[in-house]
């Protein structure tokens, strides 16, 4: 991260041997900071977003982040529907030296550039129908007192001193790189120039007395949270990386730079000529939202989940969990990580032209469409790759043809003119398959389809929990297909409501098929909140009977009543999900074009 060649200290930075010890004991890494949960506190959760930087406008991972963080706290908001239980923040990072050269370079003062970009991203997030309760901007006062009294938390405790810094500073990721980490490339002229390895964005070698953060010290710590809290980072690949960076060294950080070099920040407390380093400036974002220095913060902080991409695991795993034990309190809860997105198989990049505009998207593909493509086909462990061709298969496939070509036929007046809830008929699909009379019309097929949906609930929160949305979602699909099948194996719009025979089968077909789509559609409610209102709507499902504490499958099946037996359903809505393929046929025009 950062090489010290000399360090000064400084009379105001000197502790004494005794102090350090006290806070690197045994007795300051305590479980009551690292995984004590007061059960007072169980009921709430708090999910962040990285907040984002305002140097260019916002992508699709900046959105695919924000719906990864939106549908774990919907799913959360429907298992504990006190509002005031979960918190949700997202926002936008606005201090550094990218932010003040972008600035210069568009001829704007930071502050206009800051509140332009900052206000796409509000914009953008509204469009998305991302349901956050507060949207933090790091130029806020709230946030520089809460920096500052970090900071100020930091000095207290003996944990930074001033040194002279000497090393390779990369401005666009805003961070140090050791030697390891940089290699030559030939730049514009020819000539070799220094890049960063991961990045490859160009690194200029600096040297200048900053304040260090004592970083080195919490290296065994910070081992021994991993190792004792093996689900704190999801998905594990990412959890076993970070142990493996703790294998190496684990230098001091500079969490400063020169005032005259970078203005665009926080000053240090009660030293101008210093500005607070832009990543100890965002990370204590999460604390700002949640009332810190205030004592409101404690209730809040134990339970907090970050989502975030891969490119800044380190920040979120080492250096912020670092510092926190440095102030006292406990790492984050869990650290939910994701990969990025590529387009046609490259990375987005402005200099290629393929950067993906999502309000486009959602206008295109719709809100709820674009939602559940993004959240369908992303796979956190790795980079999932866009092309449009595959949003609009994906969407034509799971969407318009099988949710609502299922919905569109079990609601149809030619198949269920009473526009009912019809009953379900226990001598037609008795509770225990292989009964032999002559109502049963059930097959072994049909059993496997109740096994599906009625296990599916736990199946999908299991996944959620695991931070493996995609594969909830796949769930569902599965599920849909077969509820599909079940309906064209025995064919409803064959069977007759006058026929006496045929009547209570035709009832109970109608019946499963309503109660899967009720199952899925409070289950798609985290992803695609407009498209699962108009399906439970459509069903009279009402807005208490959505949550997912009491969400039982085919009641009549297990002997209990149905609530919604016999109930009207809900008006005509027109098509759940308009098919794309014209859509398709447009943008290939205009592609060519």
């Amino acid at each position: 991260m950062l090489r010290i060649s000399t360090l000064r200290l400084l009379g105001r930075a000197l502790v004494s041997r005794l102090s350090l010890l006290d806070v690197f004991s045994s007795r300051f890494y305590s479980s009551d900071l690292l995984g004590a949960r007061d059960c007072a506190h169980d009921a709430r959760a708090y999910f962040t977003t990285p907040i984002f930087y305002v140097n260019a406008a916002p992508h699709i991972g900046h959105l695919y982040s924000a719906l990864l963080a939106d549908a774990l706290c919907r799913q959360r908001r429907l298992l504990v529907p006190t509002a005031a239980a979960t918190r949700f923040s997202t926002g936008t990072d606005e201090h550094g030296l990218k932010i003040q050269q972008a600035a210069t370079a568009a001829g704007l003062a930071p502050t206009e550039l800051c509140d332009r970009v900052s206000a796409q991203f509000q914009q953008l997030f509204r469009d998305a129908d991302i349901s956050s309760t507060d949207f933090i901007r790091t130029t806020e006062a709230r946030h520089r007192r809460a920096v500052q009294h970090f900071w100020g938390v930091l000095e207290a405790r003996g944990l930074l001193y001033k040194g002279l810094y000497e090393g390779w500073y990369c401005a666009n990721d805003e961070c140090f790189l050791p030697e390891t980490k940089v290699s030559r490339q030939p730049g514009p002229s020819g000539d070799s120039c220094p890049v960063s390895l991961e990045s490859g964005h160009p690194v200029s070698w600096t040297k200048e007395e900053n304040y260090i953060f004592r970083l080195s010290h919490f290296r065994k710590p910070l081992q021994r949270w991993l190792r004792d809290n093996p689900q704190v980072i999801t998905p594990e690949p990412f959890h076993h990386t970070v142990l493996q960076w703790l294998e190496e060294e684990l230098p001091d950080l500079s969490v400063s730079r020169r005032s005259s070099h970078l203005h665009w920040g926080i000053p240090v407390p009660g030293d101008d000529s210093q500005t607070i380093y832009v990543w100890l400036d965002a990370l204590v974002n999460y604390l700002t939202v949640i009332g810190y220095p205030n004592v409101e913060f404690k209730s809040w902080w134990p339970t907090t989940s970050h989502i975030i991409g891969k490119d800044i695991l380190k920040f979120h795993a080492i250096y912020w969990p670092a510092l926190l034990l440095g102030a006292g309190m406990s790492p984050p809860h869990r650290i939910y990580v994701h990969s990025h997105w590529t387009v046609c198989g490259q990375k987005m990049s402005k200099s290629l032209g393929n950067v993906v505009d999502p309000k486009t998207c959602l206008d295109r593909y719709t809100v709820d469409g674009f939602r559940y493509f993004l959240l369908r086909q992303g796979v956190p462990n790795w980079d999932c790759d866009y092309y449009d061709e595959k949003v609009v298969k994906l969407l034509d496939s799971e969407l318009a043809d099988a949710l609502g070509g299922l919905l569109n036929r079990c609601t149809a007046s030619k198949i269920n003119p009473s526009g009912t809830y019809p009953a379900f008929c226990t001598t037609c699909f008795p509770s225990e398959p292989g009964l032999a009379g002559p109502s049963v019309r059930a097959l072994a097929e049909d059993y496997a389809l109740v096994n599906a949906v009625a296990t599916l609930p736990k199946q999908v929160a299991d996944h959620y929990a695991n931070f493996q949305i995609y594969k909830a979602l796949e769930a569902v699909s599965s599920c849909v297909r077969q509820t599909n099948g079940f309906v064209q194996r025995h064919a409803p719009w064959k069977l007759n409501w006058e026929s006496p025979v045929d009547a209570p089968w035709l009832g109970t077909v109608l019946h499963v098929a309503l109660e899967c789509l009720r199952i899925f559609g409070t289950l798609l409610q985290p992803v695609t909140p407009s498209l699962a209102d108009k399906l439970l709507s459509r069903l009279g499902v009402s807005a208490t009977e959505r949550g997912l504490g009491e969400l039982y499958f085919l009641p009549r099946f297990y002997g209990h009543p149905c609530p919604f037996e016999g109930r009207r359903l809900g008006p005509e809505t027109g098509l759940l999900f308009p098919r794309l393929d014209q859509s398709r046929s447009w943008m290939v025009k205009a592609h060519r074009t």
